[in-house]
Protein backbone atom coordinates (compact mmCIF):
# COMPACT_ATOMS: atom_id res chain seq x y z
CA UNK A 1 0.00 0.00 0.00
CA UNK A 2 0.80 3.49 -0.32
CA UNK A 3 2.19 5.22 2.81
CA UNK A 4 1.04 9.00 2.24
CA UNK A 5 2.65 11.51 4.56
CA UNK A 6 1.72 15.38 4.11
CA UNK A 7 0.87 18.49 5.10
CA UNK A 8 -2.97 17.64 5.61
CA UNK A 9 -5.01 14.91 5.72
CA UNK A 10 -7.33 15.84 2.54
CA UNK A 11 -3.87 16.10 0.60
CA UNK A 12 -3.54 12.63 1.87
CA UNK A 13 -6.75 11.66 1.11
CA UNK A 14 -7.12 12.95 -2.24
CA UNK A 15 -3.56 10.98 -3.50
CA UNK A 16 -5.40 7.80 -2.19
CA UNK A 17 -8.13 7.93 -4.09
CA UNK A 18 -6.20 8.40 -7.42
CA UNK A 19 -4.92 4.57 -6.83
CA UNK A 20 -8.37 4.04 -8.70
CA UNK A 21 -9.51 7.03 -10.12
CA UNK A 22 -8.28 8.73 -13.45
CA UNK A 23 -6.48 12.37 -13.50
CA UNK A 24 -8.19 15.14 -12.39
CA UNK A 25 -9.52 17.34 -15.01
CA UNK A 26 -7.59 19.82 -16.56
CA UNK A 27 -8.98 22.67 -14.80
CA UNK A 28 -6.02 23.48 -12.09
CA UNK A 29 -3.12 21.34 -14.25
CA UNK A 30 -2.06 24.54 -15.58
CA UNK A 31 1.09 25.35 -14.09
CA UNK A 32 4.59 23.83 -15.66
CA UNK A 33 6.35 20.67 -13.83
CA UNK A 34 9.89 19.35 -13.81
CA UNK A 35 10.26 16.15 -12.85
CA UNK A 36 13.92 15.15 -10.94
CA UNK A 37 14.71 11.82 -11.71
CA UNK A 38 16.87 9.72 -9.54
CA UNK A 39 19.66 8.20 -11.63
CA UNK A 40 22.11 7.04 -8.85
CA UNK A 41 24.10 3.92 -8.80
CA UNK A 42 21.47 2.32 -6.46
CA UNK A 43 18.76 2.95 -8.96
CA UNK A 44 20.77 -0.16 -10.25
CA UNK A 45 21.63 -2.38 -7.70
CA UNK A 46 19.74 -5.60 -7.04
CA UNK A 47 19.35 -6.44 -3.34
CA UNK A 48 17.01 -7.98 -0.95
CA UNK A 49 14.69 -5.07 -1.24
CA UNK A 50 14.13 -4.72 -4.76
CA UNK A 51 13.97 -8.30 -5.51
CA UNK A 52 14.90 -9.77 -9.05
CA UNK A 53 14.77 -6.23 -10.28
CA UNK A 54 16.38 -3.16 -10.29
CA UNK A 55 14.66 -0.01 -9.41
CA UNK A 56 15.42 1.90 -12.74
CA UNK A 57 14.06 -1.17 -14.73
CA UNK A 58 10.37 -0.69 -12.49
CA UNK A 59 10.28 2.84 -12.41
CA UNK A 60 10.92 2.90 -16.34
CA UNK A 61 7.86 0.79 -16.39
CA UNK A 62 5.94 3.03 -14.23
CA UNK A 63 7.21 6.23 -16.48
CA UNK A 64 6.15 4.70 -19.46
CA UNK A 65 2.67 3.84 -18.06
CA UNK A 66 2.28 7.18 -16.43
CA UNK A 67 3.17 9.68 -18.46
CA UNK A 68 0.78 9.42 -21.25
CA UNK A 69 -2.08 9.88 -18.77
CA UNK A 70 -0.08 12.88 -17.75
CA UNK A 71 0.57 14.40 -20.86
CA UNK A 72 -2.44 16.07 -22.02
CA UNK A 73 -3.19 17.92 -18.78
CA UNK A 74 0.03 18.96 -17.67
CA UNK A 75 3.94 21.20 -19.75
CA UNK A 76 6.35 18.92 -18.14
CA UNK A 77 10.35 19.19 -17.86
CA UNK A 78 13.08 16.64 -16.71
CA UNK A 79 16.02 16.78 -14.85
CA UNK A 80 18.49 14.24 -13.74
CA UNK A 81 21.32 13.50 -11.58
CA UNK A 82 23.70 10.72 -11.14
CA UNK A 83 25.45 9.62 -14.47
CA UNK A 84 27.88 11.74 -16.27
CA UNK A 85 31.16 12.30 -17.14
CA UNK A 86 31.64 15.03 -14.36
CA UNK A 87 32.55 13.94 -10.71
CA UNK A 88 29.90 11.32 -8.75
CA UNK A 89 28.00 14.50 -7.56
CA UNK A 90 28.07 16.73 -10.03
CA UNK A 91 25.89 15.13 -13.30
CA UNK A 92 22.82 17.26 -12.13
CA UNK A 93 21.60 17.41 -16.14
CA UNK A 94 18.74 19.32 -17.05
CA UNK A 95 16.81 17.18 -20.38
CA UNK A 96 14.98 19.22 -21.62
CA UNK A 97 12.29 22.69 -19.97
CA UNK A 98 8.89 21.57 -19.40
CA UNK A 99 6.92 21.20 -22.99
CA UNK A 100 3.91 20.07 -24.11
CA UNK A 101 3.54 16.34 -25.52
CA UNK A 102 6.44 15.48 -22.70
CA UNK A 103 5.31 11.61 -22.64
CA UNK A 104 7.66 10.67 -25.32
CA UNK A 105 10.97 12.26 -24.17
CA UNK A 106 10.67 11.30 -20.78
CA UNK A 107 10.03 7.83 -21.14
CA UNK A 108 13.11 7.88 -23.82
CA UNK A 109 15.29 9.83 -21.55
CA UNK A 110 14.36 7.58 -18.31
CA UNK A 111 14.62 4.49 -21.24
CA UNK A 112 18.87 5.61 -21.49
CA UNK A 113 19.40 6.32 -18.23
CA UNK A 114 22.45 3.81 -17.05
CA UNK A 115 22.77 4.44 -13.26
CA UNK A 116 25.98 5.66 -11.60
CA UNK A 117 27.63 8.26 -9.30
CA UNK A 118 26.06 9.47 -5.97
CA UNK A 119 22.64 11.55 -4.62
CA UNK A 120 22.74 15.20 -4.90
CA UNK A 121 19.31 15.76 -4.82
CA UNK A 122 19.16 19.05 -3.50
CA UNK A 123 21.13 20.43 -6.11
CA UNK A 124 19.01 18.74 -8.60
CA UNK A 125 15.37 20.53 -6.60
CA UNK A 126 16.90 23.95 -6.99
CA UNK A 127 17.95 23.85 -10.34
CA UNK A 128 14.59 22.49 -11.61
CA UNK A 129 13.13 25.23 -9.53
CA UNK A 130 15.43 27.99 -11.22
CA UNK A 131 14.10 26.49 -14.57
CA UNK A 132 10.27 27.16 -13.35
CA UNK A 133 11.33 30.75 -12.47
CA UNK A 134 9.72 29.66 -8.86
CA UNK A 135 10.80 33.23 -7.41
CA UNK A 136 8.17 34.85 -10.11
CA UNK A 137 5.83 32.05 -11.32
CA UNK A 138 3.97 29.17 -10.18
CA UNK A 139 5.15 25.81 -10.41
CA UNK A 140 5.04 22.07 -9.21
CA UNK A 141 8.40 19.89 -9.13
CA UNK A 142 8.31 16.24 -8.73
CA UNK A 143 11.03 14.59 -7.60
CA UNK A 144 11.53 10.67 -7.63
CA UNK A 145 14.34 9.57 -5.28
CA UNK A 146 15.09 5.96 -4.14
CA UNK A 147 17.12 7.13 -1.34
CA UNK A 148 18.77 10.40 0.46
CA UNK A 149 21.29 13.53 0.18
CA UNK A 150 24.49 11.89 -0.39
CA UNK A 151 26.21 14.80 -1.82
CA UNK A 152 26.51 17.13 1.46
CA UNK A 153 23.48 19.76 0.11
CA UNK A 154 21.11 20.73 2.99
CA UNK A 155 16.74 20.10 1.58
CA UNK A 156 15.77 21.46 4.72
CA UNK A 157 17.29 24.68 4.87
CA UNK A 158 16.51 24.82 0.39
CA UNK A 159 12.87 24.31 1.78
CA UNK A 160 12.46 26.99 4.12
CA UNK A 161 14.31 29.00 1.10
CA UNK A 162 11.88 27.95 -0.98
CA UNK A 163 9.07 28.76 1.54
CA UNK A 164 10.45 32.51 2.00
CA UNK A 165 11.11 33.17 -1.60
CA UNK A 166 8.80 31.35 -3.74
CA UNK A 167 5.57 33.19 -5.27
CA UNK A 168 3.42 29.49 -5.18
CA UNK A 169 6.46 26.43 -5.67
CA UNK A 170 4.98 22.97 -4.51
CA UNK A 171 7.59 20.66 -4.50
CA UNK A 172 6.08 16.38 -4.41
CA UNK A 173 9.11 13.86 -2.78
CA UNK A 174 8.28 10.25 -4.07
CA UNK A 175 10.50 7.52 -2.31
CA UNK A 176 10.70 4.35 -4.25
CA UNK A 177 12.11 1.55 -1.96
CA UNK A 178 13.79 4.29 -0.50
CA UNK A 179 16.25 3.67 1.93
CA UNK A 180 17.82 5.93 4.23
CA UNK A 181 21.65 6.11 5.80
CA UNK A 182 21.17 7.67 9.34
CA UNK A 183 25.08 8.08 9.86
CA UNK A 184 25.92 8.81 6.29
CA UNK A 185 28.95 11.67 6.72
CA UNK A 186 27.40 13.36 3.38
CA UNK A 187 23.88 13.84 4.41
CA UNK A 188 24.37 16.91 7.10
CA UNK A 189 20.57 17.21 7.78
CA UNK A 190 19.61 13.55 8.52
CA UNK A 191 18.30 12.76 12.16
CA UNK A 192 19.56 9.11 13.17
CA UNK A 193 16.58 9.30 15.27
CA UNK A 194 14.17 9.76 12.57
CA UNK A 195 13.85 6.88 10.52
CA UNK A 196 12.44 9.17 7.53
CA UNK A 197 14.31 10.45 4.62
CA UNK A 198 15.30 14.07 5.29
CA UNK A 199 13.88 15.09 1.43
CA UNK A 200 10.62 14.75 3.18
CA UNK A 201 11.80 18.79 4.15
CA UNK A 202 10.67 19.98 0.72
CA UNK A 203 7.28 18.80 0.32
CA UNK A 204 6.50 19.82 4.62
CA UNK A 205 7.30 23.46 4.09
CA UNK A 206 6.03 23.96 0.16
CA UNK A 207 2.78 22.47 0.91
CA UNK A 208 3.49 19.16 -1.40
CA UNK A 209 3.01 15.64 -0.29
CA UNK A 210 5.96 12.78 0.89
CA UNK A 211 4.64 9.25 -0.72
CA UNK A 212 6.82 6.14 -0.47
CA UNK A 213 5.75 3.47 -3.01
CA UNK A 214 7.44 -0.04 -3.28
CA UNK A 215 5.63 -1.60 -6.57
CA UNK A 216 5.35 -0.35 -10.06
CA UNK A 217 1.28 0.13 -9.50
CA UNK A 218 1.89 2.63 -6.63
CA UNK A 219 4.63 4.32 -8.26
CA UNK A 220 2.23 4.95 -11.73
CA UNK A 221 -0.26 6.42 -9.38
CA UNK A 222 1.72 8.65 -7.20
CA UNK A 223 2.87 10.07 -10.43
CA UNK A 224 0.01 10.83 -11.96
CA UNK A 225 -1.66 12.44 -9.25
CA UNK A 226 1.14 14.36 -8.41
CA UNK A 227 1.97 15.46 -12.13
CA UNK A 228 -1.50 14.93 -13.63
CA UNK A 229 -2.87 17.90 -11.16
CA UNK A 230 -1.86 19.16 -7.82
CA UNK A 231 -2.46 18.43 -4.73
CA UNK A 232 -1.61 20.78 -2.17
CA UNK A 233 -1.70 20.26 1.21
Amino acid sequence: MIRLFGTGMLAAAALAFSVSSPVASVGACAVDAMLVFDGSTSMGEINFETGPNTRIVEARQAVRRAMPDIEPHRRVGLLTYGPGSRGACDNVTLRFAPTVQSASPVIEAVDGLRPDGLTPLTDAVRQAAEELEYRSSAGVVVLVTDGNETCGGRPCELAREFRATARDLVVHVIGFRAEVDFFAWNNPEQDPLDATSVARCLADQTGGLFVTTETVDELVAALQRTLGCPVIG
